[in-house]
């Protein structure tokens, strides 16, 4: 496709995003993925050379991805294509979805704890059982900060660098390493290259999203915050959206976790500890979108001048 029809499907795409989120009940190709990553691992997560087995898995499922998602794009006649691509792209954004997971986690906190847990328990990974209040919200901004990179700014920086199949590319690695990238007994080794894909492909995306936080908020003075704190998370990249978010919020995130069973401490971003409320996950909710249209202008110039 050239430019003028990647551009539209692009906006197409975000527009479907804003309006539908990720429709309950909707065949999604995420689904898929998860389902492949599910039977390979159950298939080769076993014996020995688990570290070569994971990795060979991986590399074929994103190659694979890559490749079937642009040989049917090469077949399909033209006025087919632009719609394809849009629908592809809107699975491949969540920006909508988690906005209103989080907004539905800050409701529900404040008419009981339980509630709040439980609803927190949807979008983070941590057991939630015994987190206070403070401790669901401060988990729902956090995500909301690193869901921005992982589920808009780098899939649409995947599209713009190698258009739908490398954002579809993208998400099976994203897929991939929230599967069984963690450093736990069972895919320490298995899933050690799938986690260090998805550093490298989030690399670029993890500190763009955080320039664009800082951007949109109009506090260019906390890029020093952000490289300061960015830096210091266990993860190479989680840690900048975070710290951009903390520094705009005047918060701090981090501290405990409770993975399978294992606490897990993560660096502080921030040295403000405060109460979160209502008013903060507004603001942030804000710089997201905001951050988020000025990266759907950014590919559409760069479609467009190209």
């Amino acid at each position: 496709m050239n430019g003028e029809m990647m551009t539209i499907s692009l906006w197409l795409a975000w527009m479907l995003d804003l309006c539908l989120g990720d429709p309950a009940g909707w065949p999604h190709p995420v689904v898929g993925f998860g389902r492949l990553i599910a039977r390979g691992e159950r298939v080769l997560n076993r014996g020995r050379q688990r570290r070569l087995k994971g990795g060979l898995m991986a590399l074929a499922l994103v190659g694979g991805t890559y490749g079937v998602t642009a040989t049917v794009l090469g077949w399909v006649p033209a006025v087919v294509k632009w719609p394809l691509c849009a629908v592809l792209i809107f699975y491949c954004l969540a920006g909508t979805t988690l906005i209103r997971e989080v907004k539905e986690v800050f409701r529900a906190v404040d008419r009981s704890l339980e509630e709040g847990r439980r609803q927190v328990a949807r979008i983070v990974g941590r057991d939630t059982t015994q987190l206070t209040a403070q401790e669901v919200r401060t988990a729902a901004l956090e995500t909301l900060a690193e869901n921005l990179s992982d589920g808009v700014i780098a899939p649409l920086f995947w599209y713009a660098l190698l258009g739908v199949p490398g954002m579809l590319a993208y998400k099976m690695v994203n897929t991939l390493d929230s599967m069984i990238g963690y450093r736990n007994r069972r895919y320490l080794h298995f899933g050690c290259v799938a986690a260090r894909l998805d550093d490298v492909a989030n690399y670029v995306p993890a500190r763009l999203t955080a320039l664009l936080m800082v951007a949109v908020s109009g506090k260019i003075g906390l890029l020093s915050f952000v490289w300061k704190y960015g830096r210091r998370h266990a993860s190479p990249n989680s840690g900048y959206p975070e710290a951009a978010l903390a520094g705009i919020l005047d918060c701090r995130f981090g501290g405990p976790h409770d993975y399978f069973g294992q606490e897990v401490w993560k660096p502080f971003i921030g040295h403000n500890d405060r109460l979160l409320t209502t008013r903060d996950m507004q603001l942030a909710v804000r710089i997201n979108r905001r951050a988020e249209v000025v990266m759907i202008v950014l590919v559409t110039l760069l479609f467009l001048l190209l």
